[in-house]
């Protein structure tokens, strides 16, 4: 998660439906920060499974 383009949380998980679903809870926890922004990210891939807000 990130706000005005700095790291402000990072975590990690095992399972991707578990990270999905903290990725959700966070935005819906911390959408207010300024200029928010999150990325889920296979870590092994460095694939990007997912952004908020979506990348245009």
């Amino acid at each position: 998660m990130s706000s005005t383009g700095r790291t402000v949380m990072r975590g990690w998980w095992a399972d991707e439906a578990v990270a999905r679903g903290k990725l959700r809870d966070w935005i819906g926890s911390h959408r207010d920060l300024v200029e928010p922004h999150f990325t889920l990210v296979d870590e092994e891939t460095g694939i990007v499974l997912t952004t908020w807000p979506e990348e245009a």
